[in-house]
């Protein structure tokens, strides 16, 4: 019996491909670059400043410029972190209710907690989630379990009482070793993984309120 709900953020509780988009595309006019279609950048959300900044200049990781340009990527987004991020259409609706029915629901994140919680708070959740834990808070992020079990710790539930919901492969992988349940949003970014069928989730959904199919 599922106890509750867990949501990864980018791309399965919230949109936040247009400012992560925003944020390449200011640090692109510093370097005086014409802006990147917000098509081209949203599947690469999911990689953070890494795909982006592949998408934005062609620089891997090995780039001597990466750094550099990393740092003031993190930092201009951190200037600019909730001005057109939303939660998904639907999102709301679920969480009314999860809430509704006493169900708990938390967020579990590979994102920095200097960019989670003021995010979470801007979107007026952080009295409604039961826990928030991001890429920074547990030595290891996904795909390891280890975020997932802390978050189940953290709600007082075992993990097997727990689904995880999240848009990329690491997210299910985390889910499966933390041994709880898994669904894959495809309506989120996907990243590179390919076929959201293919990644052994209990199940795919297409919109957040398909959760409850799973309850």
């Amino acid at each position: 019996m599922i106890r509750a709900v867990l949501f990864d953020l980018d791309g399965t509780l919230a949109d936040t491909a247009p400012d992560l988009g925003l944020a390449l595309n200011l640090l692109r006019a510093e370097s005086g670059l014409a802006p990147v279609p917000l098509e081209q950048t949203r599947p690469l959300t999911s990689s953070g400043a890494r795909g982006l900044i592949k998408a934005g200049f062609g620089y891997t990781t090995e780039h001597p410029d990466y750094p550099r340009l990393k740092d003031r990527f993190l930092e201009l987004y951190g200037l600019n972190i909730c001005v057109d991020t939303r939660l998904f259409e639907e999102m709301d609706l679920l969480l009314e209710s999860l809430e509704g029915r006493k169900l708990t629901w938390g967020v579990v994140t590979n994102k920095a907690a200097r960019f989670t919680d003021p995010l979470i708070q801007a979107l007026g959740l952080s009295t409604r989630a039961a826990c928030v834990v991001s890429g920074d808070t547990t030595p290891r992020a996904k795909p390891a379990p280890d975020p997932l079990l802390h978050a189940a710790k953290l709600i007082g539930l075992s993990p097997s009482d727990c689904i995880y919901v999240g848009d990329d492969l690491r997210d299910i992988q985390a889910a499966r070793a933390a041994g709880m349940g898994a669904l894959a949003a495809a309506y989120g970014y996907l990243g590179d993984d390919g076929n959201p069928e293919d990644w052994g989730a209990d199940g795919v959904i297409r919109s957040p309120i398909e959760v409850l199919q799973y309850l």
